[in-house]
């Protein structure tokens, strides 16, 4: 029979799952130990056999006659295993015979080495001993010197670095010292080269003023000039050149006319056909501000007005405005609008609103704060004005929460970037989470004079409008620290706060974390805020608006802390009122730190001086400053009257200044007249001490003053400040006593407690703040 080792893998199978090897070597073996003389009986006997003993207990003996069965030893399962080539390793005689002949050997050879080392000695053992020996010396002195030098190369390599470092640190500690020794000189040279040019201009200036003083008194004794005739009125004497404003470009014409109001416009219009053609253009009706000549104005002229120039008018103004409905309706003529105001018109109802909204649906911009609109308008307002950015509803206390949660019905004002809510106190927590989930795009949130704002009203606010960048909350005294922490996740950029006691230091330290980039900071009449707040400040690059007026436990320890940081060259306006711990030391850091700082305010700052002022002129930078309520005298003045670049100047209620400080002698007003040529406003109220000849001195050396304050000025005449308010734009006076918190009497002389008596109930005192900053003017 063939070998199946070649056959198919299913035939194998076969053959092994039937026992068909083993029914064979059973059959086989049989037969030839048997040999029975009719093999096919015989052979038919052992299958039944072998069925009824089953094929698990098959063995290859079972076929045989006990008497007759071999006694030899198995080396296999079956012998037909080989024959039918199933067997994977079968071991045979020749393979027994070659394994025990290699085993054999094995142990000859093992045997016979260690027979040969033990019987045999060595030859030259200890030659051969000494030899290793040498060889391992000579290997553990390698090895110990390699570890040796390698331990110097570091250490050869570390002191190498540490050299070339410190040779650099002294590169650059020598440059750098180098040009502080040559800056130095150049600034001790600019300093001297400076005040030896001043000194030379004042002494031209002197004489300059001097001598045309002296014409002036001349000319006056010869003709005498009545006081009813201005400087404008004499000017007039000479011929007026003819100038055609109609041969202008209409550009200019238009920019021209842009600046009159509507009742000018109107004016202008019945001058003659040509002016008539001019204020017809429709760029100049484009914005309509009826607010201005709303107690002069018609019902009928604003409809004919808004049916008329209804294609171009993009910015209308009623605020204030008594108008009917009828009026409010024809609004809705205007469908290119995209402004609109009507705060504080008492006869907005939502039915006006309602026409209004149906035709001007691009409007951007809608302000109805103080009006009486209810619920039925904040479901408009989603409905009708998709597109709306900014809207305020300020002081509007008839909708609820049920109002805005309108706001996210139909495509919802998702638009929405500025809101405001002051004086809404109807508005629960619960209206908050409404605005949240309607209007996740505000970044500009304003709510003011709200008593009932709490932080979990904001916290609502922040869990979704996370682009909130500016928010205003001033006359919120619940608010605290927990607020900031809810802000966490919004980019904050401004912040402006005033009259709360439970914001702390705590606050700024979540600004300096959470707001890298916030530029402007506002918290007026923060009672619990101290040094420690500065500190955190200071590391901000972005800050340019900083105003803690009013704060009254900073002092010169935080302000030193703030101005050594990197926010000192950024900031610009800087706000310090009622911080009555500063002194002249934080007056010489702002000099040396803000090179950039544009306005400045010191009031009520008791303890600084003159040495102090003197350090304000080196910021070169500086405009506007007011230093009401300080000790500054005469000699403080002077040293102001260098700067040259100073507009605004506010000096009320420094009792220390005197005439000899306001005339043009050589004293301090003769430097500030002098020199602050460019000077647009001035607050000397409450200097009791000045007399007319002050006014004459600012005319003849401020020309371009255009606000003047003299409250509480009783030695100044009503004639001569008469004369005064020909020269500026607009002028306060006051020649009464002043009020008995300034401290001092008429003559300049501090009061006593005594004499300081409570205020009374009916008594109105009215401050007048002389400095504003350009964004604190906004609220």
């Amino acid at each position: 029979m063939a070998s199946l080792r070649t056959a198919d893998s299913r035939l194998r199978s076969y053959f092994k799952e039937n026992y068909i090897p083993q029914v064979c070597e059973a059959l086989l073996c049989g037969l030839l130990i048997t040999c029975p003389e009719d093999p096919l009986k015989y052979l038919q006997k052992m299958i039944i056999t072998i069925m009824e003993s089953g094929l698990e207990s098959l063995l290859w003996d079972m076929c045989i006659d006990p008497s007759m069965k071999p006694k030899i030893r198995r080396l296999s399962e079956t012998y037909m295993e080989q024959l039918f080539g199933l067997d994977d390793q079968l071991m045979t005689p020749e393979l027994m015979i070659k394994a025990c002949t290699f085993y054999t050997g094995h142990l000859v050879k093992t045997h016979f080495c260690i027979w040969r080392d033990i019987a045999i000695p060595l030859i030259n053992e200890e030659n051969i001993l000494a030899e290793k020996m040498e060889k391992a010396i000579e290997y553990d002195n390698f090895r110990l010197q390699k570890y040796v030098f390698r331990l110097w190369h570091s250490y050869a390599a570390g002191q190498k670095k540490l050299l070339t470092e410190a040779l650099l640190r002294i590169r650059k500690m020598c440059h750098h010292y180098k040009l502080i020794i040559t800056l130095t000189k150049w600034r001790d040279k600019a300093r001297s080269e400076y005040k030896k040019r001043e000194d030379e201009l004042m002494l031209k200036h002197e004489l300059q003023l001097r001598k045309w003083r002296s014409k002036v008194k001349v000319a006056a004794k010869e003709e005498p000039i009545p006081p009813e005739h201005s400087l404008s009125k004499a000017s007039l004497l000479g011929g007026i050149p003819e100038c055609d404003i109609s041969l202008l470009p209409e550009r200019a014409v238009s920019q021209i006319f842009y600046y009159l109001t509507l009742r000018e416009l109107v004016i202008c219009g019945q001058v003659c056909h040509s002016w008539m053609l001019m204020t017809q253009a429709s760029s100049l009706w484009n914005s309509i501000d009826f607010s201005k000549v709303k107690n002069i104005i018609t019902d009928k002229y604003i409809v004919s007005t808004l049916q008329r120039w209804r294609l171009n008018v993009l910015r209308l103004n009623f605020r204030g405005c008594l108008l009917r409905s009828k009026t409010l309706r024809s609004v809705s003529l205007c469908r290119n609008l995209q402004e609109l105001n009507v705060s504080d018109c008492p006869t907005l109802t939502d039915e006006s609103m309602r026409y209004i909204s149906e035709g001007c649906a691009g409007v951007l911009y809608l302000n109805l704060s103080n009006t009486t609109i209810t619920n039925r308008t904040m479901r408009l307002l989603p409905r009708y004005f998709p597109n709306l950015q900014n809207l305020s509803l300020a002081y509007c206390r008839k909708f609820t929460d049920k109002g805005l949660r309108y706001l996210n019905l139909g495509n919802g004002c998702h638009k929405l970037i500025y809101l405001d809510l002051s004086g809404c106190t109807q508005i629960s927590v619960q209206g908050f989470r409404n605005i949240a989930n309607s209007c996740t795009g505000i970044m500009h949130l304003t709510i003011n004079d709200m008593p009932t704002l709490t932080d979990n009203c904001v916290k609502a606010l922040a869990e979704k409008c996370t682009r909130i960048t500016s928010i205003v909350f001033i006359g919120a005294p619940h608010i605290s620290d927990c607020a900031f922490k809810a802000l966490s996740t919004c980019n904050l950029r401004k912040i402006r706060f005033e009259g709360n006691k439970r914001i702390t230091d705590a606050c700024f330290k979540y600004i300096h974390k959470n707001y890298p980039n916030i530029n402007h900071i506002y918290m007026v009449d923060c009672k619990r805020i101290t040094d420690g707040s500065l500190m955190s400040l200071s590391p901000l690059k972005q800050l340019t608006v900083l105003n803690l007026a009013n704060c009254i436990r900073i002092g010169d320890v935080g302000l030193k802390q703030f101005l050594d940081g990197p926010v000192s060259t950024r900031i610009r306006e800087l706000n310090l009122s009622n911080c009555i711990h500063l002194s002249d030391a934080s007056i010489v850091k702002l000099s040396e730190r803000c090179s950039n700082l544009n306005y400045l305010s010191l009031r009520n700052c008791e303890y600084l001086t003159d040495l102090g002022i003197e350090h304000i002129v080196y910021i070169f930078s500086l405009v506007s400053v007011d230093l009401s309520g300080t000790n500054i005298s005469n000699e403080g003045l002077m040293s102001l009257s260098r700067h040259k670049k100073l507009k605004e100047l506010s000096l009320s209620e420094c009792y220390k200044i005197t005439d000899v400080g306001i005339q043009i002698t050589d004293s301090a007003m003769e430097m500030l007249s002098a020199k602050c040529h460019y000077l647009h406003i001035l607050d000397i109220s409450g200097c009791v001490l000045l007399t007319d000849q002050m006014l004459e001195d600012l005319q003849m050396g401020c020309k371009q003053l255009r606000i003047l304050k003299m409250q509480y000025c009783r030695l100044i005449s009503k004639e001569a400040a008469r004369r005064m308010s020909s020269m500026v734009q607009q002028q306060e006076y006051n020649p009464n006593d002043p009020p008995l918190w300034f401290g001092y009497d008429y003559e300049g002389k501090p009061l006593t407690k005594q004499e300081i008596t409570p205020l009374k109930e009916d008594e109105e005192i009215t401050v007048t703040d002389s400095i504003y900053s350009g964004e604190e003017e906004v609220v």
